[in-house]
């Protein structure tokens, strides 16, 4: 039984008005049905509320201001589920609204209970449909129009595939409405390398917040997890149809064996960081390339405010080579930074020997 995550960006979800685009979405929720009638498992992520609420509330454009963002998503949250909830029914199946924060996803405890409560919700033969929480966070205003969010999910549940729904056919090799030799990239093995070759800006609709870039950046992330990724047009309701069918459509991310472990790659990817430790060259060929843990006499600078627990990116001559769960305060590594195990038990007994253990940490 597969597993898919299908995300919506908002310019297939409404129209440069605001307004919804219900014989696309009603298109959408058809193909749903069927693929859930063979048996396969669909989440939805779904953007689409702040447009709209725009729409609902007769604003001449989208807003700028935070406070103005979350109230329209207040405004039209309730209204998008209702679309999604009613059009899903017509096919027999129920919705599930699911609202997360990136709270929600760098809480190692949130996340996993969020994880559970997806799953129980697939175990019910539920769609669950998802959205950033925007009235009581920023994060959507910059998580590239729920891009990252949904390959976000799609590890969190370990999912087959991820598909990225937008206006365009996918990544082209320049923007295609700006240049008419533009051509569709049908196959991606190396995301760095297509951003570089080609002209993979942040362009998006009126109405929206992200753009290629961002659904390149998501594809890299599901593929650390082993997971493709397809980006096809979300305006043409056969795209998604051949999409899951297997069929060629889009721009297909090709994703090569998971490269780290749930923990780790929750670490790498949702858990912000709260400072850096800056480490010599000794700790940094014993991270990278020793698979040892942080000891504090390898530390030679530390910046931020964090806690035992907390996030940290790992800094070696201006490049950040690995991320990790600080064992110490800020405070007390940068009393015992450069001290070796035993300077450093003796002057703060009881602490840990390790800096970052090599278990709750990721090279970059």
């Amino acid at each position: 039984m597969s597993l898919t995550v299908i995300k919506l960006g908002s310019s297939v979800v409404a129209d440069d008005a605001g307004g919804l685009r219900h014989e696309g979405l009603a298109a959408i929720c058809a193909t749903v049905a069927e693929r859930h009638a063979l048996g396969e498992r669909i989440v939805v992520v779904s953007s689409g509320a702040i447009a709209r609420g725009i729409a609902t509330l007769r604003l001449p454009e989208r807003p700028s201001a935070i406070d103005q963002l979350q109230a329209a998503s207040a405004v039209g949250q309730g209204r998008l589920f209702r679309e999604w909830d009613d059009l899903l029914a017509r096919h027999g199946l129920l919705a599930a609204q699911v609202l997360l924060t990136l709270y929600d996803l760098g809480d190692r405890e949130a996340f996993v209970n969020a994880r559970r409560t997806l799953t129980q919700l697939l175990a019910f033969a539920t769609v669950p449909v998802i959205n950033e929480n925007d009235t009581t966070t920023t994060d959507e205003i910059s998580f590239g129009d729920n891009d990252l969010l949904a390959a976000q999910i799609a590890i969190m549940i370990g999912a087959d595939r991820l598909v990225l729904l937008t206006s365009t056919d996918g990544l082209f090799t320049a923007d295609p409405r700006r240049d008419p030799n533009a051509r569709l990239v049908e196959e991606i093995h190396d995301v760095e390398q297509a951003l570089s070759e080609h002209d993979v800006g942040a362009t998006t609709s009126s109405l929206g917040t992200g753009g290629m870039r961002s659904k390149a950046l998501a594809a890299d992330m599901a593929g650390a997890a082993g997971i493709p990724t397809v980006v096809a047009s979300g305006l043409r309701p056969e795209a998604l149809r051949r999409v899951l069918a297997g069929e060629p459509e889009g721009t297909r991310f090709v994703a090569g064996p998971a490269r780290w472990s749930s923990f780790k790659l929750w670490l790498r990817y949702a858990k912000q960081p709260h400072g850096t430790i800056e480490i010599d060259h000794g700790a940094a060929r014993a991270v990278t390339q020793a698979d040892s843990s942080l000891l504090p006499v390898g530390v030679i600078g530390v910046e931020g405010d964090f806690k035992p627990g907390d996030a940290v990116d790992i800094r070696h001559d201006g490049r950040i080579v690995a991320k990790g769960i600080s064992g110490y305060a800020v405070g007390a590594l940068r009393r015992v930074m450069g001290q070796r195990t035993e300077q450093v038990l003796a002057a703060l007994p009881g602490s840990p020997a390790e800096a970052v253990h090599r278990d709750r940490l990721v090279v970059l």
